[in-house]
């Protein structure tokens, strides 16, 4: 367990120094250019969840993260023992969890900066959290698709049958 949450503190230390280089470097709505049409720095704020959804409802994203945040540190503890992916993965939901809970209770908005474009599409603003987010949640699903083909192959091994 250890490794997975210095996992989570490498993943809210980098999504906090990011976030502070923003704010003290950048206007709001500033915008630098990356790569031309496709990634862009851009100083952006949040006061919702993704694409701007539940905007101002601090209270409620309160809840949800101290819940969520309780959830994966009880999940790691009980579960990820000897499960490396689904350690991970949890390293990498719970540091996006604490990253973005940091910004609702410091500046009661999450601030947002990567911004792409993805073949013409104007993907929303996100940040290192959002991004630890996505992919702890992707390592979770495949997690889950690892166990659920391992079960299947105890159970027809018992079984004597093939899939």
């Amino acid at each position: 367990m250890f490794y997975y949450i210095i996992i989570a503190l490498f993943i809210i230390a980098l999504d906090q120094w990011t976030k502070w280089l923003i704010v003290k470097k950048m206007e709001l709505g500033e915008s630098i250019q990356v790569i031309e049409n496709f990634l862009y720095i851009t100083s952006h704020r949040n006061r919702g969840a993704a694409w701007g959804i539940l905007q101002g409802q601090m209270w409620f994203f309160y809840v949800v993260t101290i819940v969520v945040i309780i959830g994966i540190i009880y999940y790691m503890y009980k579960a990820a023992r000897g499960k490396w992916l689904l350690g991970v993965s949890l390293g990498f939901m719970l540091g996006g969890a604490i990253g973005n809970f940091i910004d609702r209770v410091y500046y009661k908005e999450v601030v947002d900066f990567i911004n792409t474009y993805i073949l013409g599409y104007d993907f929303p603003i996100f940040n290192i959290a959002d991004s630890a987010l996505v992919i702890g949640v992707g390592m979770l699903m495949i997690q889950m698709f690892k166990e659920e083909r391992e079960l299947k192959e105890k159970t027809n091994g018992e079984n004597g049958t093939h899939s």
